[in-house]
C-alpha cells in the first residue's frame, strides 16, 4: 500500500505559524522571524515561506511592512482574546495542532492534555469536580461508560441537522457504535485506524503478505530461522505493560478468527475460536517466531523494533504509519516503500473480520459553551479538513464522502476503504476498562505458560461475566 502524499510545505508552515501566533510565541511586539530565518529554521526554500506569510496576511492574521518585517495584527489578536475560550481535553500528540487549525481564526481553544493511559481518569475526575471541558477527545471504548453516567450531550440536542448528516455520510461501523437508548448519538468518530499486519518488504523478498494463519506461521518460522540474534520474525504487545494496545492487538486476532468477547446479552469469549487464537500465539512462541518477552513491551515497542530492523513483522494498526515515519526519519509518503500493511491473516474459524478503532469527539454535559463546542465538532469533521488530515497522517476518514474523494489519489485509502466497509468496532461496555485488563492478563498468562489456552479462556470469561453482569454462553 502507498500512503497519501503529505500536505504542501507552505500549508504545513502556515499551520505551524498560526499555532505559534495563537500561543503568543512572538513576544510583545508580535514580530515574526524573517523569511530567511524561517527558511533556515524549517529547511524550506523561499517560495513556500513567502506563500505562507502572504496567506496569513490576506486572512488578516499578520501585517507585512516593507523593510520592517512581518508582525501579528493587533486587531486580530484582540478579537481572538475577546472570544470565549473553548476548553478542550485530549491525549498527547497531534490533536492540539489539528484542532487549532480546523477551528481557524474564529474559535479560541484552551487545551488540557495527558498521555492516553491517563486521559480516562482525567476526564472522570474533571466531571466529578464539576469542571468538565467543553469538548473532549477520548478513546472510543470509553464512550459506553461515559454515556451510562449521562456525562455526554446527545449530538441531536446540539444540532439535529448535523446529526442527520452524520447518519447519512459516516461509514457503517461508526453510525450506530455510539448511539444509546434514550440518548441517541453521543460521540462522533475522529480519523480512524484498522488493525493489521505491518511487515518489512525487504524481509518478504517481494512476496505477498500471508493470507491465512497457516501461511503466517510458515513465514514466521522461516524468518525466525534466518534471523540474527536479537532480531525477531514477529512481535506484538503482549501484556499489561502496553495496556489497551495489547487488548487492541488481541481482539483484532480474535475478530480475524471469527471470535468475540461479549455481546449486549452475554459473554461469548469462551469458545473454540478464542482457544484456537491463544493456542496459535503459543505455537508461534514455541517456534521461536514470537518472543516471550513481548509481555513486557510498552505500547510503542513493536513499531520501534520494526523501524529499527529488529522485527520483520508486527501485529499493529494503520495509525502506526506515523510512528514508523518518525522512527525511521522518513516522510510519511515514503514509509510504504519500506513497510507494507495488510489485513490480519484469516484464522481457521472464520468468517474473518477487520477491527477498527481510534478516538472520538464528544461534548460533555458540563460544557459551558456547548454551541461553540458544536462549531468545533463541525469544523473538525468537515470533509475538506478531514481529507487534509487523513492525507497527512495516513489515518482513515470515517466519512464515506471523504474516503471516496481520497481513494482515486491514494492507493492506501483505496485499499483500506474496502476494509472499513466490513469492519467491526471494539466491544463496548460501561466496564470496558476492567474487561480490557482481564484480556491483557489472559494473553500474558498464556505466553508466560502460567495457564493453558483453554484454562485462561475459561477463567477470563468467568471474570468478565462477574464484571459485566452478563451470563456466559460457552461455545
Amino acid at each position: 500500500m502507498e500512503l497519501a502524499p503529505p500536505l504542501p510545505a507552505y500549508y504545513r508552515l502556515k499551520r505551524r505559524l498560526l499555532a505559534d501566533i495563537e500561543a503568543g510565541h512572538y513576544g510583545t511586539d508580535g514580530r515574526l522571524p524573517t523569511e530567511h530565518e524561517l527558511c533556515a529554521a524549517y529547511g524550506l526554500s523561499r517560495t513556500p515561506v513567502t506563500r505562507a506569510l502572504s496567506e496569513l496576511a490576506a486572512e488578516g492574521v499578520v501585517v507585512r511592512h516593507r523593510r520592517r518585517g512581518t508582525f501579528v495584527d493587533p486587531g486580530w489578536m484582540a478579537r481572538l482574546h475577546a472570544a470565549p475560550k473553548i476548553s478542550v481535553m485530549a491525549t498527547h500528540g497531534s490533536w492540539e495542532g489539528q484542532l487549532r487549525e480546523a477551528a481557524g481564526n474564529d474559535l479560541r481553544l484552551e487545551f488540557t492534555t495527558a498521555p492516553l493511559w491517563e486521559t480516562r481518569a482525567m476526564f472522570r475526575r474533571a466531571i466529578a469536580e464539576g469542571r468538565g471541558p467543553d469538548f473532549a477527545i477520548v478513546d472510543s471504548v470509553w464512550v459506553a461508560e461515559f454515556a451510562e453516567s449521562h456525562m455526554l450531550t446527545p449530538i441531536a440536542e446540539l444540532d439535529a441537522d448535523w446529526a442527520a448528516e452524520h447518519d447519512a455520510d459516516f461509514l457503517p461501523p461508526f453510525v450506530d457504535a455510539y448511539r444509546f437508548e434514550g440518548q441517541g448519538l453521543v460521540a462522533v468518530h475522529a480519523p480512524a485506524d484498522v488493525a493489521g499486519l505491518w511487515y518489512d518488504r525487504a524481509a518478504l523478498g517481494g512476496a505477498a503478505p500471508p493470507q491465512t494463519w497457516r501461511e503466517l506461521r510458515a513465514l514466521a518460522r522461516a524468518l525466525a530461522a534466518d534471523a540474527p540474534r536479537g532480531e525477531h520474525a514477529l512481535v506484538m504487545p503482549g501484556g499489561a505493560a502496553a495496556g489497551e494496545t495489547t487488548t487492541y492487538a488481541l481482539v483484532a486476532l480474535l475478530v480475524a478468527n471469527g471470535a468475540t468477547v461479549f455481546t449486549p446479552e452475554a459473554v461469548t469469549l469462551d469458545s473454540p475460536a478464542t482457544v484456537a487464537t491463544l493456542r496459535f500465539l503459543r505455537r508461534l512462541a514455541d517456534d521461536g517466531a514470537l518472543p516471550a518477552e513481548v509481555v513486557t513491551y510498552d505500547m510503542d515497542r513493536a513499531a520501534q523494533m520494526l523501524a529499527a530492523g529488529r522485527a520483520r513483522m508486527i501485529i499493529g494498526a494503520s495509525y502506526q504509519a506515523e510512528s514508523l515515519a518518525a522512527e525511521t526519519g522518513t516522510p510519511l509518503a515514503e514509509v510504504a516503500g519500506r513497510f507494507g500493511f495488510a489485513p490480519l491473516p484469516a484464522g481457521p474459524h472464520g468468517p474473518p473480520g477487520i477491527l477498527c478503532g481510534g478516538m472520538v469527539y464528544c461534548v460533555p454535559r458540563q460544557a459551558r459553551h456547548p454551541e461553540l463546542a458544536m462549531r468545533l465538532l463541525r469544523a473538525a469533521t468537515a470533509p475538506k479538513w478531514l481529507a487534509q488530515v487523513c492525507a497527512e497522517t495516513g489515518q482513515l476518514p470515517p466519512r464515506r464522502s471523504v474516503l471516496d474523494a481520497l481513494a482515486p489519489v491514494s492507493p492506501f485509502h483505496a485499499e483500506t476503504a474496502a476494509l472499513l466497509e466490513h469492519a467491526v468496532v471494539r466491544p463496548s461496555a460501561p466496564t470496558y476498562a476492567l474487561v480490557s485488563a482481564q484480556l491483557q492478563t489472559m494473553l500474558e498468562g498464556v505466553l508466560t505458560r502460567r495457564w493453558s489456552p483453554a484454562a485462561a479462556v475459561s477463567l477470563t470469561a468467568d471474570r468478565i461475566s462477574a464484571i459485566t453482569g452478563r451470563p456466559i454462553v460457552r461455545g
